[in-house]
Parts: structure tokens; sequence; C-alpha cells
């Protein structure tokens, strides 16, 4: 298995698209894929997300998507992984790990304070990826207001 994790640019957009779709159906909201395809462009055309996409076998297959947000206390860029999607023919493969991994070698690369994400409780396959490869789980800390 030859895995390819690049950094997704504007040319990305429309294979990226069709994966974050995708993603938002697993999450419950309505298939749009222009919609998907014009908030990604917004977000990479206004450098507001870092986008790193998996491509196997010349198919892209997954993606992880994370925003800067600033740690006061440290002084420090941090990243919200948001967004993190393998397309199912792709699953139990180690492309979940991989950009996982790409996404931790970015932290430090851009010597961020830390990297955050959350997930849905009942998503217990994508928890034990993201604690088998290390992440710690701080629910104590997250808190939520609806708006």
């Amino acid at each position: 298995m030859v895995l390819e994790i690049k950094k997704a640019t504007r040319e990305d957009i429309a294979r990226v698209a069709l994966l974050f779709d995708a993603y938002r159906v697993f999450y419950k909201q309505h298939s749009d894929l222009q919609a998907a395809f014009d908030f990604l462009e917004q977000r990479v055309a206004k450098d507001e997300s870092v986008i790193f996409l998996a491509v196997l076998k010349n198919e892209a297959v997954g993606f992880i998507q994370m925003y800067p947000i600033f740690s006061s206390v440290s002084l420090k860029r941090a990243w919200l992984l948001n967004d993190l999607f393998v397309a199912e023919n792709a699953r139990n493969q180690g492309v979940g790990e991989a950009l996982l991994q790409e996404a931790k070698q970015y932290g430090e690369e851009t010597d961020a304070a830390f990297i955050i994400l959350q997930t849905a409780d009942d998503n217990y396959k994508a928890q034990s990826v993201y604690e088998k490869n290390g992440w710690i789980k701080t629910q104590d800390f997250f808190y939520e207001y609806p708006l």
C-alpha cells in the first residue's frame, strides 16, 4: 500500500469536497456537494484552515482539517483538529492513523502548544484510534454553549 498524505491546495478542493460531504452526512447533515466545495474553498483561500488529503492508488480516501487557535497561557498557536474522515473502502488500512501522524507532525513544525479534537460520545471507533495513537481524553475541560 502506497499512501500519500499531502497538504491540500485549491486544486485539491474538488477531491476533498467529495469526502467532506460524506463526512457531513455521517454527522446527520444533508448532502450538499456544492456547499461543501464552497466552504472548503473559502477556508483555504482565506488561509483559515489546513487540510491534509490522503491519497491511495491515486484515489482521495481521507482528509483531516485543522483550524488555528491560540493559547494565551503558552503564548503560542494551537490547532483544533475539527474534521477527520476516511472513506469506507479505505478504513482499517492505517489511513486515519497516517492522517493523525501528519497532524502531530504539522503541530510540531508550526511550534504549536497543543492540538485538541472532539468527537461524538458514541463514535467508539474513532475514540479507539485516537487513544491507540497517543491522544489523551480530557472531557473534563470541554464545554459547549449552544447558539
